[in-house]
């Protein structure tokens, strides 16, 4: 496994190491103690699995309460995945991260607790694994808006991208409540 270190020093690109040959492949992508050996103490309690299409946008999303880390990655397709720092007091406060996650590069993304998420799908359809490190908890989720401009985030987007009804209500990083604390 390797970490790669992003401009944000909590978010963290990681590269497990793939084993193949003309059968196919094996990687492993959880392991507790490899990732301990790498400075990430990580406990999860929830995997979840989302489907989506080419052109949907989801996020930018986080928990006040019951914050949550994530571990995301992409088995099928292709998407850009965003990190965005809304810890108040942080010095990258507003500031994000973003890579792409794709089948092929089997990258995984480390979004601490204190972030904001967001992916856009640029496949023609994308299956996005994340391992969380607490429950999901709809009452206490927010919603910043994909576009913006005081966050600036550059998607790789050609057209307006399908939002869900929640996220077109999002609000801007000025409006927005924050992690005070973390």
């Amino acid at each position: 496994m390797k970490i790669i270190d992003t401009t944000i020093a909590d978010v963290k690109i990681i590269e497990p190491q793939v084993f193949g040959d003309s059968r196919g492949y094996f990687m492993e992508t959880w392991n507790q103690a490899s990732f301990l050996e790498q400075g990430l103490d990580i406990n999860f309690v929830q995997d979840n699995h989302s489907r989506s299409t080419q052109g949907i946008l989801r996020g930018l999303h986080y928990q006040l309460q019951q914050t949550q880390g994530k571990l995301v990655r992409v088995v099928t397709g292709a998407v850009f995945d965003v990190a965005v720092d809304i810890r108040q007091h942080s010095p990258t406060f507003g500031q994000w991260v973003g890579v792409e996650l794709n089948d092929t590069n089997h990258r995984m993304l480390w979004v601490p607790p204190g972030f904001a998420h967001g992916f856009y799908v640029m496949s023609q359809q994308a299956d996005f694994l994340y391992k969380c490190t607490d429950l999901y908890a709809p009452e206490h989720e927010q919603c910043i808006l994909w576009d913006d401009p005081a966050i600036g985030i550059q998607w790789p987007i050609v057209n307006q991208p399908l939002l869900s009804d929640k996220d077109k209500q999002g609000l801007l990083l000025k409006d927005a409540k924050v992690f005070d604390t973390l």
